[in-house]
């Protein structure tokens, strides 16, 4: 997402595509950070920069791509091309602004701002590809590489926010808004431009400046150096099983994915994915506390422990916003959200904490019973809780979600989703060949109802040592359409499934399914916009808006129309049972209460760290005694880890969320509010409503604020009601 132009791309790619490393189970979509935070400093720190021609000779970077829809040539690239190619782009760039900094024309909304809004186009090509392969396909010399070429980008995102001159043309072109005559999109850039200049401290004294930017370096270097360790960390983890009797509840799926070809062994890593399907399946508890413990003490002992970083980055994002004239980083943060503040973001995380935390606490009581019933003889724990919770499950709704398992193949439901999508958009999609980054990529030419070219869409759905945990939507190009040269996205989609072995079909969870379908969302978000300014275009908006239109989909995937279209049994056909359909609907509220308290108190924890001031922050010494505290004092049964403990929790300590976490469930409100009204209609599809969804959210981007756009839609503002009852929580639920 952009902020600056092509320059604010730039420094959302410093943050969002070098270490988000980690799992993010609530889809995270790094595309859209839109800070400068995630790159370290080199060891020259001088903005001194020179590439020779003979550097430069061969390099892919430097010519015209001739690929199909214009895809980097990716057998091409090297990974010795992309210093040289991005050293070029950036003195590219200083000559672009320099040419709109001191130009000796007076400044006009063409000659600044959309001038600001074309600038760095080069270095963006090659920004986005690197940061998209050492997402998906890193190694020792791109990683090497990150820590030299993230630092540059950073240097060059804060010189250009504080460049005076420039800031000058900028200022004189907004105080004479009112009279230009705009149209929405170009007052909108003009704001956006104005408004992203004064956030980053263009309007600060000089002093106060040189501070500012150099915190914004440091904390470059310690986020980074948190995303990598957490990334060492994860992978360097393995349970592996050698004993084919501690195999007991494993399906035979699940036992054929994890196998080691050629050897009697079973290797469980800490993707998300693999660990909730073996925390779930197996019978063996000793192994679940091993594979528990791996993962929520990820980074947090031993040679590799993440708490001092989280101390620090909390203790620099503090004394920043107090520089910047705020309370603390949250306020600085939340400013420009629907929430506006973190007092109303704690408040709403409270509304439905209360709910979540008594039904957690039934839950619990549940568990426990079952466990005693089979004459255990243990308090049930927290490895405990995934099998037990679906043993609870099965006795109760005589549903096991391994039955679904069959009827979701990943080449149907990829299919349905698109089915969805012409159902209501009228986008289409056509597999086409291009060049790939990797063998499982597919790659789709997408269309508008009229057949226009609407963008280019690569979806990349398996694991792999190389490729960076979590479910993920980007972009290896934006759109925009300036002077009449329209330019149309490349998306990705990226998913962790665990690839089956050859010859056998890729079987999902329903919940894998529903993750498909909100990536999907995301990239319809990104590939039909209609937004002529990059700054604005795709996947714009406040970090609690912009999960809307990814998370509205997944309504869709369990809808019985959706179902008969895409759930079919991989070997017969046979659409899935009804009676199945409505075990899975009656159960679909189980266990809401650990899924809401172990997600709130994630989110409450975020807030608690960037809701410090710098004194507070300075005070703590420990960050595990700091967030028990924390969570304690909300009332955490010990028996629920937060989704996140501090030393993994790459979302905000890596990664573009800091004190926005809570913005999932911020936009649940809107996705569940906004799928009721297609539901009061009697049709999903409805037309009129799809019109609307299209209009106001897919294809506006951030041309208005967000409340506004949803209000557009929908007709009114959101309700917290149809929330509370998806979730389960409005007392009907069990």
């Amino acid at each position: 997402m952009n902020n600056l132009g092509a320059t604010a791309s730039i420094a959302a790619l410093a943050i969002a595509l070098a270490a988000c490393g980690g799992e993010q189970t609530q889809n995270e979509t790094p595309a859209e950070s839109a800070t400068a935070e995630n790159a370290t400093p080199a060891d020259d720190a001088s903005d001194e920069i020179t590439v020779s021609e003979a550097e430069l000779e061969g390099n892919p970077f430097t010519v015209a791509w001739d690929t199909p829809y214009g895809t980097p040539p990716f057998s091409q690239i090297k990974d010795e091309h992309y210093m040289p190619a991005t050293k070029a782009a950036i003195l590219e760039l200083r000559e672009e602004i320099d040419a709109i900094a001191n130009s000796a024309e007076s400044p006009t909304f063409e000659n600044t701002i959309v001038a600001l809004d074309l600038a760095g186009k080069q270095l963006n090509k090659v920004a986005n590809t690197f940061g998209n392969i050492t997402n998906t396909d890193t190694n020792d010399t791109l990683r090497d590489l990150e820590s030299k070429i993230y630092p540059m980008l950073t240097r060059e995102f804060n010189n250009i926010r504080f460049n005076e001159p420039l800031f000058e043309r900028v200022k004189a072109v907004y105080d004479q808004r009112a009279s230009l005559q705009l149209d929405e999109q170009d007052a909108r850039l003009l704001e956006l431009t104005h408004r992203d200049f004064v956030r980053a401290g263009a309007a600060l004294d000089k002093e106060t400046k040189d501070r500012v930017a150099e915190i914004n370096e440091e904390i470059s270097a310690l986020t980074t150096e948190f995303g990598q360790n957490l990334l060492k960390a994860t992978t360097g983890f393995k349970l592996e099983i050698t004993d084919p009797a501690d195999l007991g509840g494993l399906s035979d799926s699940f036992k054929a994915a994890v196998k080691v070809d050629g050897e009697d062994k079973w290797v469980i890593g800490l993707n998300r994915s693999p660990f909730e399907t073996f925390m779930t399946q197996s019978t063996n508890r000793e192994l679940r506390q091993q594979l528990f413990d791996g993962y929520r003490l990820r980074a947090s002992e031993g040679e590799i422990d993440n708490g001092p970083l989280a101390i620090k980055i909390a203790q620099l994002r503090a004394e920043r916003a107090q520089l910047m004239g705020y309370e603390s980083h949250a306020h600085y943060q939340l400013e420009t959200r629907m929430a506006k503040t973190p007092e109303a973001a704690e408040e709403f995380l409270l509304r439905v904490w209360r709910p979540g935390l008594a039904r957690a606490e039934q839950e619990l009581a549940d568990i426990q019973a079952l466990i005693d019933t089979d004459g255990e003889g243990f308090k049930a724990a927290g490895h405990d809780w995934w099998h037990y919770a679906e043993r609870v499950r099965q006795d109760r709704y005589a549903f096991d979600d391994a039955l679904l398992a069959p009827y979701l193949e990943l080449n149907a439901v990829r299919q349905g989703a698109f089915d969805m999508a012409t159902k209501l958009f009228g986008v289409t999609f056509e597999e086409v060949e291009t060049p790939l980054w990797n063998p499982v990529v597919t790659s789709y030419d997408v269309k508008d109802e009229n057949g226009a070219h609407l963008g280019l869409f690569m979806m990349d759905m398996y694991a792999r040592d190389s490729k960076r945990g979590g479910a993920w939507m980007s972009t290896y190009r934006d759109a925009s359409d300036i002077n009449g040269n329209e330019i149309r996205p490349i998306v990705t989609n990226n998913m962790n499934l665990i690839a089956p072995p050859d010859g056998e079909p890729t079987l999902m969870r329903f919940d894998e399914v529903e993750t498909l379908f909100h990536e999907f969302g995301h990239g319809l978000h990104g590939l039909m916009t209609q937004i002529r300014y990059e700054n604005f275009s795709g996947v714009d908006g406040p970090r609690d808006y912009t999960e809307f239109p990814a998370q509205i989909l997944e309504h869709w995937a369990s809808q019985e129309q959706m179902l008969a279209d895409y759930a079919k049994h991989n070997e017969t056909g046979e659409v899935m049972p009804g009676e199945l359909v409505q075990k899975m609907r009656n159960a679909s509220t189980f266990n809401q209460g650990f899924k809401t308290t172990e997600y709130i108190a994630a989110s409450l924890l975020d807030l608690a760290w960037h809701r410090l001031t710098p004194e507070e922050a300075a005070n703590i010494t420990d960050a595990r005694a700091f967030e028990r505290e924390v969570l304690e004092g909300y009332g955490l049964p010990p028996e629920i880890e937060p989704r996140y403990r501090s030393q993994y929790f790459a979302h905000i300590f890596a990664g573009g969320y800091s004190a926005g976490y809570y913005a999932y469930l911020w936009s649940e409100i809107l996705d569940a509010d906004g799928f009721m009204a297609f539901q009061e209609t009697g049709d999903i599809f409805n037309p009129e409503l799809a019109k609307k969804l299209k209009t106001w959210v897919y294809e506006a981007g951030g041309l208005r604020e967000a409340d506004e756009l949803y209000r557009n839609f929908r007709g009114k503002d959101p309700e917290i009601e149809p929330l509370l009852r998806v979730r389960g929580l409005d007392g009907t639920g069990g």
